[in-house]
């Protein structure tokens, strides 16, 4: 027997959290304690879904962060395999690292978002207040992913700027998957929320500057959830999950 077969009959401990952040949790200590050694791979999905009894698009969404940790890589046809016992000093998102957009985001968003003030139309403007109003009322997560990516995607179509447009293109797939797992471990989702309201009220407005301020803020937000996570922020909370 593998060492991960028999970690897998061994009950898990939850902190009471969400499925996918106690799933991920889980698996994080596992990996760091060495239960779950550099190069073993990882249980199927069906059996870690059996093991924490979820589901396995919860599996699969707890393995998208554990990547992005740094921790494991999945390879199509052969599994996930566990390629670190410990966080890196950076995130890797997709085909860029979290340092990647740090350095990019601002020069891309912040311009954008005080484009979208001066040349929305009606039509985009009830666009992102539609999509506001999504974000607010999801209680999925991934769902909440997938409107904040288009959220931002969205901000740079109302900017008018073709350039702009394709650059918030080619970040969107890693900043996604950077929010993903900020949502997971460091609760960003109600402070993100009300960061983007304060965007879209600036677009409403009509004003660039505090567009690019309200950007700015939510920028600035994002890289400390990162580097708080990166450090060995605190944990995840003891209060149960609604």
């Amino acid at each position: 027997m593998s060492s991960s077969d028999s970690w897998t009959t061994s009950a898990p401990k939850y902190a009471r959290v969400s499925a996918a952040e106690a799933v991920l949790a889980d698996l994080r200590g596992a990996i760091e304690r060495g239960e779950l050694p550099v190069g073993d791979r990882l249980p199927s999905e069906a059996a870690l879904a059996t093991r924490y009894g979820v589901s396995r698009t919860v599996v699969r969404e707890a393995l998208r962060s554990c990547e992005t940790l740094g921790l494991t890589r999945t390879r199509t046809g052969s599994g996930t395999f566990v390629i670190a016992d410990h966080v890196p000093a950076t995130l890797t998102v997709g085909n860029y690292s979290s340092q990647d957009l740090f350095e990019a985001r601002p020069h891309v968003e912040i311009p954008v978002a005080g484009l979208a003030a001066a040349r929305r139309s009606p039509e985009q403007l009830a666009e992102l207040h539609g999509m506001l109003d999504r974000m607010l009322a999801t209680t999925e997560p991934a769902r909440w992913v997938e409107l904040d990516a288009s959220f931002h995607a969205a901000i740079a179509r109302a900017s008018g700027n073709r350039v702009f447009i394709d650059l918030q293109a080619t970040m969107g797939t890693a900043a996604a998957r950077q929010s993903e797992t900020l949502n997971l471990i460091a609760h960003r989702r109600d402070a993100a929320n009300r960061e983007h309201a304060a965007i879209v009220a600036a677009i409403n407005a009509g004003s660039p500057e505090r567009a690019q301020e309200a950007m700015t803020a939510h920028l600035v937000q994002v890289r400390r959830a990162v580097e708080d996570l990166l450090i060995g922020a605190p944990g995840a909370p003891d209060a149960p999950a609604s």
